[in-house]
C-alpha cells in the first residue's frame, strides 16, 4: 500500500524540520523521513556536544594560563564526567523531537529513504508518495578510498568515547581534527594532526592560521603537513596509520584514527531512480531550491549544491525559501547574507567577509589593517599565548569588507563585524561607537 502525502522531508535537522512544520501549519499532510535518531546532526552530534567539550578545554587552558598570576592548583579533565555532562543536552533530542512531530500531526518513519520513482520513496517496507519532496539529509565523512578506510571513526564516534585514548590521530587539517586535537590535547592525549596540503584550514586568514598552527605545536599537538595518508592497518588493540612525507614513508601508531578529511553530502538513496540529478556539492538546484532535474524534489542544507557554506544558519535560510515556495510557488530565492565561520580551537579562530586574497582580486581599493594583539589588555589579563586580527577595509567606500580574528572572545566579536558588513556601518561610525568598556568590542575602533 502507497501512503500519499502533500510533502514528504528527508532528514530531521534544521534544513528539513522548518519546512515540515511550516508545511504542516499550513494544512498540509506531511511525512519525515529519518535513519538516524530524529533531530539532526547540530544538535546531537555536531555543534552543541562538541562546545560542551570546547567550554570545559578553555577552562584548562585558562587555569593553566595564570599560574603564578592568582592560580595555584591545576584542574584536569574528568572524561567520564564530561561526557557525562555533554549526554544531558543531547540524550533528551530524539524523543523531544518525535513528540513536536507527533503534536504536530506530521507522520514519522524510521529507516533510510529510498526513491523509488520521481515522487516515491521506499523507507524499510512503507512506499511513501509525495506530491513534493525535500531532501534535507545533511552530510557524511567524505569517502578517501585509502586501504583501511573502514576503521577510521567519525566526529560522531569522538562524541561518544566513554574513555580518552592515549594517542589520537586525526586524518585531515579542517575544523574537526582541530577543534578536537585541542580538546583531547588538554585532556592528557598524544595527539596528530595529518594533512596532506601545506595549507591547513584553507578557508581561513592564512596568516592567523599559521599563529594558530605554532601555538598548538607548543600546546603539544603535533601537526604534520604535506603529509599524505594511504593506508590504516590494524595491529593488535592499536592502529598503524601509514602516510608519505617529503617523498619518504612515515607511519603513526595509534589508539584510534579519527576522520577529520572533510565531509560530502548524505545522498546514498537511488536519486538516479528519482531523476534527481546532483554534482560534489549536493542536489543540483534552481534558484528556489527546486532540483533542476526533477520538479517533484527540493533540496536544503549541506545536501543541496549551492554557493553557500555548510553552516547551520545556512540550512535554517534554506528551509524557510523552500516552505515559502513550496506554499506559495517559486517566488522566493535564497538570500545569504554574510555568516560568520568559526573553529572552536583554543583560542578560536574566526572570519567573516572577503579573505584578504579575494579582495585584493576584486579590483576594489582596499586597506589591510592586521597585529598581533596578545599585549593588548583584552588578552593580557588572561594571559593568553596568541591573539591577532586582520581587517580588510574599502578604502573609498569606507566600509569593512572582511574581518579574521585570532583569540578570546573572537567568536562573539565577529558577529559585530558581521553586522557591520551586512549593513555597511561606515568604518568612522564604528570608530564613534560607544561599546562597554573592558570588553571584547570595544577593541573594534583599534581594529578599523
Amino acid at each position: 500500500m502507497v501512503k500519499e502525502y502533500d510533502l514528504v522531508v528527508i532528514g530531521t535537522g534544521s534544513a528539513g524540520s522548518i519546512t515540515a512544520m511550516k508545511c504542516k501549519e499550513a494544512g498540509w499532510s506531511v511525512a519525515i523521513i529519518d535513519h538516524r535518531p530524529f533531530g539532526g546532526t547540530c544538535s546531537q552530534r555536531g555543534c552543541d556536544p562538541k562546545k560542551v567539550l570546547v567550554e570545559v578545554a578553555e577552562l584548562i587552558d585558562w587555569n593553566k594560563r595564570m599560574h603564578g598570576k592568582g592560580i595555584i592548583e591545576d584542574s584536569t579533565i574528568d572524561w567520564p564526567e564530561l561526557m557525562a555532562f555533554k549526554s544531558t543536552f543531547t540524550e533528551t533530542i530524539p524523543e523531544d523531537t518525535e513528540e513536536k512531530f507527533g503534536e504536530a500531526g506530521i507522520d514519522m518513519y524510521h529507516g533510510a529513504a529510498f526513491f523509488q520513482s520521481e515522487n516515491e520513496l521506499k523507507v524499510c517496507n512503507d512506499i511513501v508518495k509525495g506530491k513534493y519532496i525535500l531532501i534535507a539529509s545533511g552530510a557524511e565523512p567524505l569517502k578517501m578510498g585509502i586501504e583501511g578506510e573502514e576503521y577510521l571513526r567519525t566526529s560522531d564516534d569522538f562524541l561518544d568515547l566513554n574513555t580518552l585514548p592515549k594517542k589520537i590521530v586525526f586524518v585531515g587539517g579542517g575544523f574537526i581534527s582541530f577543534e578536537f586535537a585541542h580538546i583531547a590535547a588538554r585532556a592528557g592525549s598524544e595527539v596528530h594532526i595529518l594533512h596532506r596540503s601545506e595549507r591547513a584550514l584553507k578557508y581561513f586568514d592564512s596568516d592567523l592560521v599559521q599563529s594558530l598552527i605554532k601555538y598548538s605545536r607548543e600546546l603539544g599537538i603535533h601537526i604534520h603537513l604535506e603529509t599524505a595518508v594511504h593506508k590504516i592497518e590494524m595491529c593488535g588493540d592499536s592502529y598503524i596509520v601509514h602516510g608519505e612525507q617529503e617523498d619518504r614513508s612515515v607511519n603513526w601508531k595509534a589508539d584510534i584514527v579519527i576522520h577529520g578529511a572533510g565531509r560530502s553530502p548524505s545522498l546514498d538513496m537511488d536519486l538516479e531512480k528519482g531523476n534527481v540529478a546532483t554534482d560534489k556539492q549536493g542536489v543540483c538546484v534552481n534558484e528556489y531550491m527546486q532540483s533542476t532535474s526533477n520538479p517533484h524534489v527540493y533540496a536544503a542544507g549541506d545536501a543541496a549544491s549551492t554557493n553557500a557554506p555548510p553552516l547551520t544558519p545556512i540550512a535554517t535560510t534554506e528551509s524557510h525559501v523552500v516552505a515559502s515556495n513550496l506554499l506559495k510557488g517559486n517566488k522566493k530565492t535564497a538570500d545569504y547574507p554574510v555568516v560568520p565561520s568559526i573553529v572552536y580551537t583554543v583560542p578560536m579562530l574566526a572570519s567573516v567577509g572577503m579573505s584578504e586574497e579575494q579582495a585584493k582580486e576584486s579590483g576594489k581599493k582596499i586597506y589591510v589593517k592586521a597585529q598581533d594583539t596578545t599585549d593588548w589588555f583584552s588578552h593580557k589579563i588572561t594571559n593568553e599565548g596568541v591573539a591577532g586580527f586582520k581587517v580588510i577595509i574599502d578604502q573609498e567606500e569606507r566600509i569593512v569588507l572582511g574581518a579574521h580574528l585570532l583569540g578570546r572572545g573572537a567568536d562573539e566579536l565577529i558577529n559585530h563585524f558581521a553586522l557591520a558588513i551586512r549593513f555597511q556601518i561606515p568604518v568612522n561610525d564604528l570608530k564613534k561607537m560607544p561599546f562597554a568598556y573592558p570588553t571584547a568590542a570595544s577593541d573594534i575602533s583599534y581594529m578599523v
